[in-house]
């Protein structure tokens, strides 16, 4: 299982070439075991069968801002692999699923994983016999970072709730296995000073961007850890002799170059991108400044209508004062106009005892 030219087991620092270049990547994913140990440490699952389909997808550059000794145009291929694997659940049940592995330098991929992604939901297998849809897990190594999230390897998965009774469900649906997808993430940019006590450690160790051996390049780096299994050993043995092979490592400069000129021509995209969010946040700095005066404004009019309407009231009460105050004076002429009555009547009937007390004393 050992490679050719090995490196010394001296158990200092060694030489070896950095796998997150496609070319160095794909050479040890060719590897089945190495592939088994890959899926085994991050998916934390027995890995029983695999199949192994590799897939590339072209694109071309012009060759003499690649390579410069080279005048035609130059193709180069992105990797992403995918993986046929039958897996042993906790409760010993075998289970096939389809594992896609992609790579990518930056974040502006995302579209093409989300493309490629919805092709392997479209893709049939063989089971006992007949057609049937596999269960899709990813698997993406970054060579960026995700400002959001701080560790290098994370794990998306999927919790089933019944969201009546707020609590976790044991059971699975064929269903929705088929239509959702457990994903990981590593982001090989935030491995610092792993452990490799755990196979998944021991992964990451390999992809630890540091100890590069050259400033300008991160083609080969230092090895500090020591391997301690066989699978390790099996890795770091491709990628010493990887790394120590020149035809080998101008193929992996070439790809660093076809990638730096990739990244240059995205980066007109990336600013214009920047520009629009720049823009976009000036916008919604102004909407926010109007809603705000909005928000102002309709306070004032609240308390306008408010005070409107407690004016309202106030001339209701004014006027109904009024009507009243006008009832009481209409009543009270009344009743003045009814005692001026009575009096008339009282002076009348007194002038008239009168009268005949005068006749009376006539007599």
């Amino acid at each position: 299982m050992q490679a050719k030219g090995v490196r010394k087991k001296s158990g200092k620092p060694f030489i070896i070439a950095n796998p997150i270049y496609d070319t160095v990547f794909k050479r040890l994913m060719e590897n089945q075991r190495i592939a088994k140990f890959f899926l085994n440490a991050i998916l934390e699952q027995p890995v029983e069968d695999l199949t192994v389909l590799p897939q590339e997808f072209i694109y071309k550059l012009d060759g003499a801002k690649v390579v410069p000794e080279r005048e035609k145009p130059h193709f180069y291929s992105f990797f992403r692999l995918d993986f046929m694997a039958t897996l042993r659940d906790a409760d010993g049940k075998p289970r096939k699923v389809l594992i896609e592995l992609q790579k990518s330098w930056d974040t502006l991929d995302v579209m093409r994983f989300r493309k490629y992604l919805g092709e392997q939901y479209r893709r049939m297998d063989i089971l006992d016999g007949q057609e049937a849809i596999l269960p899709v897990t990813t698997i993406y190594i970054l060579g960026n970072n995700l400002a959001e999230i701080s560790c290098a390897c994370v794990k998306v998965g999927r919790i089933y709730t019944d969201m009546q009774r707020k609590q976790p469900i044991d059971a699975r649906s064929k269903f929705i296995e088929n239509l959702t997808h457990d994903s990981y993430v590593i982001q090989t940019g935030r491995i610092r000073d792993v452990r490799c006590t755990t196979n998944l450690d021991k992964l990451l160790s390999i992809f630890e961007q540091r100890h590069f051996i050259e400033a300008d390049s991160d083609v080969r780096k230092e090895y500090p850890y020591q391997p301690d299994d066989e699978d390790m050993e099996l890795i770091t043995d491709i990628l010493y002799e990887m790394g120590a092979d020149p035809k080998e490592r101008k193929q992996i400069e070439n790809e660093k170059e076809a990638l730096r000129v990739i990244n240059n021509m995205k980066d007109p995209l990336k600013k214009a991108l920047a520009e629009k969010d720049k823009v976009l946040k000036e916008k919604d700095k102004v909407l926010k400044e109007k809603d705000k005066a909005l928000e102002k404004k309709d306070k004032a009019l609240a308390e306008k209508d408010k005070a409107l309407t407690e004016s309202k009231k106030v001339r209701e009460e004014q006027v109904k004062l009024l009507e009243k105050s006008k009832k009481d004076s209409e009543e009270q002429s009344k009743l003045l106009a009814e005692s001026k009555k009575v009096r008339e009547e009282q002076e009348k009937r007194i002038a008239r005892l009168e009268q005949l007390v005068r006749a009376q004393q006539a007599k």
